[in-house]
């Protein structure tokens, strides 16, 4: 179900990802070659991963139907609309599960790029954000104004949050010598090959995650 939508979003948004990643990764390479700086392809990834994240967070926001024409142009009372949907159904995935797990990788890029254990901070850029993206749909798209999308959202990058500190501690305890660039570097290509797999219906079941 969530695989389906995100393939969804991302044959529609690929010429805008593929356009800026060729356009960003170019300069990106350009710099380092003038600068005389060293290439480190896992550091390299997760700031191209976190920039094609928000142009993803920004496409998702924008390029909906608008429901200006609702009867209510917003709703301000807490856990409302989430008790509307039943557990299992489309609905339950798109706006529920949805809001929560889009949110998720900004919590974590957001903490990886602060190297701090600020859960405070995590959860208050994650608010401005969401508010941010609600007041742009109710102003601009023409979307309801919903305060449990900000909850969810908040949550989602909370739990991106506790990820980062999960992770974080894994790896404090690897030894040195598993700590070379090379060998992160191939961590992360393995991890981009089996997402690819995963998103491509290759037959691949990945534990926990949901389908």
């Amino acid at each position: 179900m969530l695989r389906e939508h995100l393939l969804e979003v991302l044959v529609k948004a690929w010429p805008m990802l593929l356009i800026f990643t060729v356009i960003m990764s170019s300069t990106r390479l350009a710099y380092l070659k003038v600068n005389r700086e060293k290439f480190v392809l896992y550091k390299e990834l997760s700031s191209l991963l976190f920039m094609l994240y928000i142009l993803l967070l920004f496409y998702v926001v924008t390029y909906q139907d608008p429901i200006s024409n609702s009867i209510s142009s917003y709703n301000l009372v807490p856990f409302k609309e989430l008790l509307r949907y039943d557990i299992g159904t489309a609905k339950f995935y798109k706006n529920i599960v949805g809001n929560l797990l889009i949110f998720v990788p900004f919590g974590l890029f957001v903490s990886c790029y602060i190297k701090k254990k600020r859960l405070g901070v995590v959860a208050v850029l994650s608010l401005v954000s969401s508010v941010t993206i609600e007041l742009a749909q109710r102003l601009i798209v023409g979307r309801v104004f919903d305060v449990d999308d900000i909850i969810l959202n908040v949550t989602g990058g909370i739990i991106g949050y506790f990820l980062y500190v999960i992770v974080y501690a894994v790896i404090d305890h690897i030894p040195k010598a598993l700590k070379k660039d090379w060998i992160i570097n191939l961590f992360i290509i393995i991890i981009i090959i089996l997402i690819y797999l995963y998103m491509g219906n290759f037959d691949i079941k990945l534990p926990g995650v949901l389908s």
